[in-house]
This record gives structure tokens, sequence and C-alpha cells, in this order.
């Protein structure tokens, strides 16, 4: 917890009422600790101030109930408990009890932490297959519940789950060190005597039986299943270019390959102005490599942000000095440059594409799931094969608000259903309904993006993109997605209008 400021009223001693209007937050502290102080209804509820996830500032949070929400990543805690309810936040906030006296309000005592739930049901073992966000909260979510059985994360990956989203920018542009990246230390998994077994596929699934087979022959036994394979990207084939001439961005081990080839001064074409392929160009202009981004869009992440805000951000990037090709794709490639579909040859010591990724559904699809675009889940994130549950980028599930199935590979979405489907292992029917949120990062920017649109009737702009802004996505007279730049604490409640319907 971080120190505070000792001009903050100190809640050891007291402060008045009146300080803290009812429905909002202020800042305090108790001794050394910084807090939040919320006021809901006659209640005064006292936590940390800081976000479990990247210390986010709670007080410029939004209070829902007895609940408040980070702005930076939309994580959730209880004011009263100081549980985490809602990823990217995983470890709870501390709370303080308190007391009224006359016209002042003043700590107490400390709460415990969150005590472990006590599940309805308990399977006699839980796999995992999967080491990415989903199948990490969800072994997470599996003891924080109570479950005292066997839990196995199974991950093709030979790095342990990580903070995925820093691989494409903090960590690629140097600015994170590598011990930020795994989500936990071994000790973790030792302590919580969850069993992760890295480098190890999965290649079949026996419903009948509830066994998985890995690809060294061994098989496992299972009480309950969560597929979290997530998916893969989208690999090109390109005349001329020899085997590993493409990075690809996934995995830890991804991000470092494209790291030993990203020296200072030099070359790199980035194939897509995806988020990933926006986000990479970035990390790299920050590294001092001259970039060029190729796509055959004509505005990057037009169809996804729209045309202004679009432009806004290939704004930012040639401030930075990349250089876009767009309309045109890679026609050909040789050790040393890459040719354009226009004709034009540009040099390239480094490739790195960012075209999309396909949800990993092959093993799925030998337990007899039912498979379209992703595992095919209700709202409780179990497939057609009883025991068997799926969550993060390979699922698709029924969105209520739409009346569509959908398949979103966002970080937060998957930490969520991987706690959501962890809750269902044990019996507790949660349906899964959270708005989806993700955040992108280019250079001093960051977009924060709340809803679902694949497809909008209009657009609307308020602000201006080149600063501060509010763009809303619509169909059918209804708001579907809200994206906002320099304006957190609108994203934040749009995501709470979006939840409410």
């Amino acid at each position: 917890m971080a120190t505070a400021d000792p001009s903050l009223p100190d809640l050891g001693q007291g402060i008045p009422i009146s300080s803290v209007p009812p429905g909002q937050i202020v800042r305090a502290r108790v001794g050394d600790d910084e807090v939040i102080v919320a006021r809901v209804g006659d209640e005064f509820l006292v936590a940390g101030a800081h976000c479990t996830h990247y210390h986010g500032a709670l007080a410029d949070g939004l209070l829902v109930g007895d609940t408040v929400r980070c702005p930076l990543h939309h994580a959730c805690f209880n004011l009263r408990t100081g549980d985490a309810t809602a990823a990217p936040g995983l470890d709870p906030i501390s709370c303080w009890r308190t007391e009224r006296h006359g016209d002042r309000v003043r700590v107490a005592a400390k709460l415990p932490e969150p005590a472990p739930g006590r599940p309805a049901h308990a399977p006699a073992s839980v796999v995992i297959v999967g080491g990415g966000a989903a199948g990490f909260a969800a072994a997470q979510m599996l003891r924080r519940e109570g479950y005292a059985g066997p839990i196995s994360m199974i991950s093709a990956d030979t790095d342990p789950p990580c903070d995925r989203p820093n691989l494409s920018k903090e960590y690629l542009s140097g600015e994170a060190q590598e011990d930020w990246i795994p989500l936990r230390g071994q000790d973790f998994y030792d302590e919580q005597k969850i069993e992760l077994v890295l480098g190890a596929r999965v290649t079949g699934i026996d419903a009948k039986a509830r066994q998985i087979s890995l690809a060294d022959g061994t098989r496992r036994s299972y009480g309950a299943l969560l597929i979290a394979t997530g998916a893969t990207p989208v690999e090109l084939a390109i005349p001329g270019a020899a085997p590993g001439r493409v990075q690809y961005l996934r995995s830890l081990s991804d991000s470092k390959a494209i790291i030993a080839k990203a020296h200072k001064g030099a070359q790199a074409v980035v194939i897509g102005a995806s988020f990933i392929g926006l986000e990479v160009a970035a990390s790299l202009r920050i590294r001092e490599l001259t970039v060029h981004v190729v796509a055959p869009d004509h505005v990057p992440l037009g169809k996804v942000l729209g045309p202004e805000l679009g432009a806004r951000v290939r704004q930012l990037h040639e401030a930075k000095g990349v250089t876009f090709h767009l309309g045109e794709t890679v026609a050909r490639a040789d050790a040393a440059s890459v040719t354009l579909s226009g004709g034009t040859t540009v040099a390239a010591d480094l490739v790195v594409a960012g075209v999309g990724v396909r949800p990993a559904t092959a093993v799925a699809e030998t337990a007899g799931v039912a498979v379209d675009n992703g595992v095919l889940v209700n709202e409780y994130l179990e497939s057609s094969v009883p025991g068997i549950f799926a969550a993060g980028d390979v699922a698709r599930w029924l969105d209520r608000r739409s009346g569509q199935r959908m398949r979103v590979e966002h970080w937060v979405v998957a930490e969520r259903q991987g706690q959501v489907a962890a809750r269902n292992i044990l019996g507790a029917r949660v349906a899964f309904e959270d708005v989806p949120f993700f955040w992108s990062q280019h250079y001093d920017t960051t977009i924060r993006y709340v809803g679902h649109a694949d497809k909008w009737e209009a657009l609307t702009i308020e602000g201006d993109v080149t600063s501060s802004c509010t763009v809303s996505y619509k169909a059918a007279g209804r708001t579907m997605a809200v994206a906002t730049i320099g304006r957190d604490d609108e994203n934040l409640r749009a995501g709470e209008r979006l939840a409410r319907g």
C-alpha cells in the first residue's frame, strides 16, 4: 500500500462527516496508509486507495453501490470486504471498519481479508487447458471460492501465465522489466497448490471417460474441464519468405524474439494496422527503429474505431516517424527487404505481422463440443458437453444485450470469463454478462473502449479527437460501444450505462 501524503486528513483521528459528500469518494489516510472514503447512504466505507492491478487511483474511479471501479482498466472492488469482484484486479484491497462520533467519522479497526467461499459443488479435480488470462483467473478463483481439490493448468507455452497486454506495449518497447511480466511467481502456484505444467500440449479430450491426452502419450483424468486455449495468430504465406522471416506476437517468447532483432537504427516492416500491429509499431519506434506499416485498409483501425479516430491514430504514429503504406499488401519477401503489391521495395531487417487471430478450437473438437468460430457456450460458459466449460478468446457466448453470439479477443474479458467459469464449475450458476472492455496504447495516448460494435449505423463524436473525446457507436437507436481519449471517468460511466442496458 502506498505511503500516504501526510497532508491528507487522518481517519485515525476522525474527520468531519460533512467532508464526505453523499455518493462521493474522497482521499484520506489511516496513519501512513493512503485510503479512500466513500459515503454510501448513511455508511462510510474505507478501503485502500489503489487498484491491485496497475495501481490506479480509486479516488478517481466510479462508485456503484458499495463497489468502486478503477479508472484505468475497470477492475472492481467491494468496499465492504475489499474483495476483487471483477478482473483485471485479482487481489483484494484492505478495508477498515468505521464508527461515528457526533459530527465526525473515524476508523475503528482494520478488517481481515475476505475468507474463501464454500463451493456448492466440488468436482474430483479441475483441469485447465491453456495458460493465458482465462486459465490463470479461473485457477485463482477456484481457490478464492474455497475449492480444495486438485487443480492442474496445462499450457503449451514454455513460460508461466504472463501480463500479455504488456508484450506489445511497455515490455516490447523496453519500458517494462521482464520480472514485471509473469502474473505470479512460482511461489504462488506452490502456496495455492496449483499444478502448472508448461511446454505440454493437449492433443485430445475423451469426454466420456473424462480424460485428456497429451502429446507425450500420457493421459489425465478430470472432474471438470475448462478449455482456455485462446487463439493463434493468422500466419501469412508470403512468396519468398524463408521460415522464421515473419515474426508473430502472442507469447513472451514471441516478444523476446522480436526484441532480439529490434536493434536501434534497424528497419522494421509491420504487416497489418491492427491494434497489435500498431502497438508493435509504437514500441519499435520507442526503440528507435525505422518503422513502415503495410495494410490493405485505407484508414488504420477505421473498421473498429471509425474514420475520424482511425485518422487520429495514424497522425499519432506519423508524428513519431512511422511511414504508412495503406491500401497495399506484401507481395514478396526476401532476406533483406519486402516488395509491396504496388511495386515498392522496402528494406526490412525485421518483419512483424499482426493480421488477426483464429480461435484455437482443435482440442475442443476432439471432445465433440459444438464449435463455430469458437467453442459455443451458454450464458454460464458451459459447452454442449457436460463437465466441459470454455472461457477467453476461444469462447463464443450469447450476449443478452445484442441477442447475438459474440467472441471477443480482449484480456479483461478473458480474465472475467475465467472467473465466472470457475464459479460455475463449483455450482454457482452465474451468467456471464460483463460489458467488454479493452485499452490500446499509442505513445502517450491511450484509447479506452467499452462495449462491442462489429457494425454501427451512426457514430457521434463529443470533444476533439486530437486531445479529449468520446466516440459513441450506435445501431438501431442504441449505443453499442463507446471509445474515449482523455476521459477515463466517462468511459467508466459508459460501461455502467451499457451494463444497465
